[in-house]
This record gives C-alpha cells, sequence and structure tokens, in this order.
C-alpha cells in the first residue's frame, strides 16, 4: 500500500488580483490562512463613464506583494500550487516580443462602448448573444472592449495578445516574452461575450460579429489543472517552477471558497460591486430576464462542470469610497458602519448608486447615481445610512429575479467581501431578503477560491468533500424586522430606482 504523502508543510498561494489591489494570500494545508501583502493600484478616469487600470502597474503589485508574502512566510513551509483569481471583464492588450501592454486595460466598470451594445441589440443580435452566452449587451463585458482597443490604436500584427486580467498575469508568471502561457478558464471566458457557455468553446460566430479574431484570445483550459510553472524571472527566482495550477474568476471562486459546491447554494460578495451566484449545477439554463448564466467553474477530474445564475450590481462599496473620497462624508471606509448606525432610520432619504448604469435587473447603461427625498434636517448620518441600505436593496432586487426566473425560495445567502464585516449591513440585508444571512470564519473566500481549485489540481486538498468542510460559520443574521416594514422601505427604493433610469443621453 502506497503510504499518503505528507502535506503538512504545504502550502497555496492565491494571487487575487481585484478592482483597486492585489493580494497575495497564503493558506495551509489544513485551509488556514497564514497570511496576506495588499497593495493598492491607480484608478483611471480619462473621461466621464471611462475606466481604465495601468496593465504593468498591476503586474507590478503582484510581484512586490508576492514577494513580500514570501518574505512573511516560515522557511520550513513549501509552496505546492499557485492560484490566480481576478476582476474579471477588464481587458488587456500586449505585446508577444516586448511584454508590454499596447494601452490602458479597460476595466469592467467603463461605459464607452454603450452605443456599441445599442447598435448591436437593434440590429436584432440580443438573442443570439443570450442564447449562446447566456449574457445580455452591455458594456460591462469584454468583447466590445476588445474591438473599441482594436478600433482605436491597437494594431493587428502576430505579436498582438488580447485577454483578461488572469491570462495577463499567467502570461507574466509564466516566462512572459520568454514562453509565457497565453490561457484563461471558462469562468473568464464566459464573461467576454465571445463565449459559447453549452459547446464551451470560444464561438466563430460571435467572434465575427465583435470583430475579434480568435488568433489573439487565450486558449480555455479547466479552472483546476496545471497551467504552468513560474519562470526564473519572478521574484527573485524564489518560486522558479512551483505550479499555476487554478485560475477562477472573482465572483465564480468567491462561490467556490464558500462551498457552494451544492446545486441551490449561493453566495453574495460585497465588493467594489456585488455579486449574487447561484450554482445551479452540470446544465446549462436556458437565457432568464434580467440575470445572467454563467460558468461557474471547470474542475475537470476533480470535481467536473458547473454553470451559475448571477445577479450583478455596479457598485456597492465603490459608493462607500465614494462618499470618502468624492464627498469627504468619511476619513475612512471603516467609518460608514457607526456613522450610519447612529441613527435609526433615514427619514425618507434614498441614494441609488448609479454611477456607472445600473446591472441586474435592470441592465440600464443609462442610469446615472441619484439622491432623493432630501430635507433641511438631511445631514452626513442620513447620507451614509442611506448608502448602506443601497447596498441590501440592490442585493434584494436580485433574489427577488432569481426567485422569480429559478422558482426556488432561497434558504440562505453566504455573504463575503470588505463590507462583509458590517453587522449593520446584514442584518438590514436579512430583514430585506427574509432569509438568514451567513457569515463564514474566514471573508477572503474569493482568494480561497482560487487556492482550493489549485490546491485540488496538486493534491493538497483530496476532493471537493475536503473544501466543503473546511467552511465555517462565524456569525448568522436572522431576520428581525417584519416583512411588511421591510416591504415598504423596498417600495420606495424602486420608486428612486425609477427617478435614475435612462438618465444620460
Amino acid at each position: 500500500m502506497t503510504a499518503k504523502p505528507d502535506r503538512s508543510t504545504d502550502i497555496v498561494i492565491s494571487l487575487d488580483c481585484g478592482t483597486t489591489g492585489v493580494r497575495s494570500f497564503a493558506v495551509d494545508a489544513s485551509g488556514k490562512p497564514l497570511g496576506y501583502k495588499y497593495s493598492e493600484f491607480t484608478q483611471h478616469f480619462p473621461q466621464p463613464g471611462w475606466v481604465e487600470h495601468d496593465a504593468m502597474e498591476i503586474w507590478n503589485a503582484v510581484q512586490r506583494t508576492l514577494a513580500e508574502l514570501l518574505a512573511s512566510l516560515p522557511d520550513r513551509v513549501h509552496v505546492a500550487a499557485i492560484g490566480i483569481t481576478n476582476q474579471r471583464e477588464t481587458v488587456v492588450a500586449w505585446d508577444r516580443s516586448t511584454g508590454l501592454p499596447l494601452a490602458r486595460a479597460i476595466v469592467w466598470q467603463d461605459r464607452r462602448t454603450a452605443h456599441v451594445c445599442d447598435a448591436l441589440a437593434s440590429q436584432g443580435h440580443l438573442d443570439t448573444v443570450r442564447a449562446r452566452t447566456g449574457l445580455v449587451l452591455d458594456p460591462y463585458f469584454s468583447g466590445t472592449k476588445f474591438r473599441w482597443l482594436l478600433d482605436n490604436g491597437v494594431s493587428m500584427s502576430q505579436n498582438l495578445l488580447m485577454g483578461t486580467i488572469d491570462d495577463w498575469i499567467l502570461w507574466n508568471l509564466t516566462g512572459g516574452p520568454d514562453g509565457g502561457e497565453h490561457a484563461t478558464d471558462p469562468s473568464n471566458a464566459s464573461r467576454t461575450l465571445l463565449y459559447d457557455i453549452t459547446n464551451r468553446a470560444w464561438s466563430p460566430e460571435l467572434a465575427d460579429l465583435f470583430g475579434v479574431p480568435l488568433t489573439v484570445l487565450p486558449e480555455v483550459r479547466p479552472s483546476s489543472g496545471r497551467f504552468g510553472t513560474v519562470h526564473r524571472s519572478v521574484v527573485g527566482g524564489g518560486l522558479t517552477g512551483t505550479p499555476v495550477s487554478g485560475i477562477l474568476g472573482d465572483q465564480q471562486s468567491a462561490l467556490f471558497g464558500q462551498a457552494c459546491l451544492s446545486t441551490g447554494m449561493a453566495k453574495n460578495t460585497y465588493g467594489t460591486g456585488s455579486f449574487l451566484l447561484m450554482n445551479v449545477g452540470r446544465v446549462c439554463p436556458p437565457p432568464s430576464e434580467g440575470l445572467l448564466t454563467t460558468v461557474a467553474w471547470d474542475l475537470g477530474d476533480n470535481g467536473g462542470f458547473a454553470y451559475a445564475l448571477e445577479g450583478a450590481v455596479f457598485v456597492t462599496g465603490a459608493a462607500i469610497q465614494w462618499l470618502r473620497d468624492g464627498l469627504g462624508i468619511i476619513g475612512t471606509a471603516g467609518e460608514i458602519g457607526p456613522l450610519a448606525a447612529s441613527i435609526p432610520d433615514t427619514e425618507g432619504v434614498y441614494v441609488v448608486p448609479a454611477f456607472t448604469g445600473l446591472g441586474s435587473p435592470w441592465w440600464d447603461p443609462y442610469a446615472r447615481g441619484t439622491i432623493v427625498g432630501i430635507t433641511r434636517g438631511t445631514g452626513r448620518a442620513h447620507i451614509a445610512r442611506a448608502v448602506v441600505e443601497s447596498i441590501a436593496f440592490q442585493v434584494r432586487d436580485v433574489v427577488d429575479k432569481m426567485s422569480e426566473v429559478s422558482g426556488a425560495t432561497l434558504a440562505e445567502l453566504r455573504v463575503d467581501g470588505g463590507a462583509a464585516v458590517m453587522d449593520m449591513l446584514l442584518q438590514l440585508q436579512a430583514d430585506q431578503l427574509g432569509v438568514p444571512v451567513s457569515r463564514p470564519t474566514i471573508t477572503e473566500t474569493t482568494a480561497m477560491g482560487a487556492a482550493y481549485a489549485a490546491g485540488l489540481a496538486e493534491g493538497v486538498w483530496a476532493s471537493t468533500a475536503e473544501v466543503s468542510q473546511a467552511w465555517s460559520e462565524a456569525a448568522r443574521f436572522a431576520p428581525q424586522r417584519a416583512k411588511v416594514a421591510a416591504d415598504k422601505d423596498h417600495a420606495q427604493w424602486l420608486r428612486a430606482v425609477e427617478r435614475s433610469r435612462g438618465w444620460a443621453d
């Protein structure tokens, strides 16, 4: 009988490349976090509705945080695998020979291609797009962003590579110009408007529709499996040969990290935006009005394929940043909870943070931010509380639609992300949904999901059952408010939403 390998010193590193920063995160074989290092990067807003990142700044942040994390870990540990999770629809174009980006990355929040999406819809392409991709024609997704780059300064050549952030990081980790791997996984590919989620392949038909050559796009491989190994040029060679064995888009990674591995389980991540995903199993469901159908993951031999229904709310945590950086109502993000809780209610003030349009279930790129119900008695605490309440209301909008189209009633919502530390928000959420809200012991579920995917591929965890066993609950928030009162507040919120819609040209 072959002895079971000793995994006691094995760790997995997850590179969590989000919208505002990069986190390098380490977890041991028992599922215990060992620490992380974090670095923000610059947000660029060259025009109203445009959002850009410097892809090289993101790669530099990966290298910096990775080096700092390695320096902080005990000498005895062995890095068995690296996983990558990322802001999904953000696109990068770069030169294979030089390794340099050819333009700034266009971020998922960017709205510049709204008119292109409108034109495609008016030409009758929406039904085809929805049937093939599970998505809608919205500038949120990558397809029109790729086309915009090709129409605005990025020239076709044999050295042109285009992909999402996971692909960019993988390519650099595995050697860059010196043989880097140009690859992604289905959870990211399914966000591009170019991937057929039923046939599980890039679609020549959609590539032709959006004008994006398939030759510049990455190979699609299983989410859990070896993508390549770390090149000797990365972080001083300390990780040379380490397998890069997991890639998941950030929201699918959080679903996996929350151990929502059975059909009907759901999670919500309170990040820059909020993203609610429900595992719907191995069979691709038909398109659902107001929601997205997406690939949850492809675990290959480690657990198979799964789809998810998704509701995408564009602005939640970003509204808290706006209170801090735009209005100066708070000095730090941590002040929002106490300030919002300092008053019992908003006295009729509602904030609709449609700064870049509205996502699920409205899909209105022309909506804009709105504050209604202001009186002479309105103060900073009312605005702060209204922002917190707007997060709970927007998530309820998605859950209501998800229950309507699926016919299933949500039994519990597992939550994570930065704002999930706010007890007040989670209680508001439970009251609005009428079901318990559960916060896990480890809230860095996005990073954990990519770590699990990578560790499964390399044998650190033997099965998805071990992933489920590693999840534990830290706090549970049961509904406390009468449903009729919660429904009344939500009805007023919907009135405010209507006033925000269709505002921009």
